[in-house]
Order: structure tokens, then sequence, then C-alpha cells
């Protein structure tokens, strides 16, 4: 059996991510381990007499603060670090893992495909063939949300003779 101490949660914080922090939660909870919730904010590139180069941007890192600080673990139970790191989001997760020793990484999935997963890559798949540790990628479940919805049906009763 894999012995957890340590998680490491990524998060975009999209309702992807929501999903899979709630399962890193329930993880930690079983195993007595703690959560590290870590976001990272994209580098922000600049040029300067002709040279790019990347810049963190202070406003960026501080929104994130404020957005990573109010992921509270549905459990009281269970230990959370929070914490922001600049980068590309991939590596910055693996290097974040190795620091940490995280013994599992739990994070959400877009799901991408064909021309989006192109254009984009995929961060998850990323981190899954670089992580020192087993990477659980969790894809929310599909909410289907209708537009028109279908009036309730209507109870009939039979009776004799109608």
């Amino acid at each position: 059996m894999l012995a957890l101490k340590t998680i490491l949660h990524a998060t975009d914080f999209s309702p992807h991510s929501e999903y899979a922090f709630r399962l890193a939660c329930s993880l930690a909870r079983d195993h007595g381990a703690k959560v590290v919730v870590l976001h990272v904010v994209a580098p922000h590139p600049a040029v300067s007499y002709g040279e790019m180069i990347v810049e963190p941007d202070a406003a960026l890192v501080q929104q994130a603060w404020d957005q990573i600080r109010t992921i509270k673990s549905p459990d009281p139970a269970v230990p959370l670090e929070h914490r922001v790191e600049q980068g590309f989001a991939a590596a910055e997760i693996v290097r974040v893992a190795e620091e940490i020793k995280a013994d599992m990484i739990v994070l959400g999935t877009h799901g991408r495909s064909g021309l989006g997963r192109l254009l984009m890559g995929s961060v998850a798949e990323q981190v899954v063939r670089k992580a020192p540790c087993p990477v659980l990628t969790v894809k929310s479940p599909v909410r289907l949300v209708e537009t028109n919805p279908a009036p309730e049906p209507s109870v009939y009763s039979l009776q004799e003779g109608h």
C-alpha cells in the first residue's frame, strides 16, 4: 500500500481543480497526510532593449495569494499548506513536488483533446511524464445543463373504465 504523508495539489482555481482538491483532501484524511496547495503564476514576457525577458507580475502574485488563502479543507483534521510560485506550471509543479518530497500529486484535468491540446499542451501530461512520484489526474464529472428542461411528468392513475 502506498504510504502518503504529503500530497501536492496543484490548482488553477477552476472547477476541475476544486473537484481534484476535494479528492486530495479525502486521500489525506484517510492516510493522515497533509495537503500542499500550489498555484503557479505564469511569467509575463516583456521586451527590454530588443531582448525578451520574463518578469514576475507582482499584482498577479498578490491576487493568487489572496485567492489561494480562501481554499480551506472540507475536513478540519486535514492540515493544509498554501504556496504560490512563479514560472511555467508543469516545471514548477514537478520542482515543488521534489522539494517537499511529495508522495503524490493530485491535479484536475480539463480533458482537452485535439486542437486545444495541440495548441495549449497538457500540463497534466507533462507532470505525469516528469514527476518524481505518482500523479493522480482527476477529470471532474460532467454536469448536464438543460436550457429547456422538459416538463415534469404527470402522474396518471389507472382506473377501471378509463
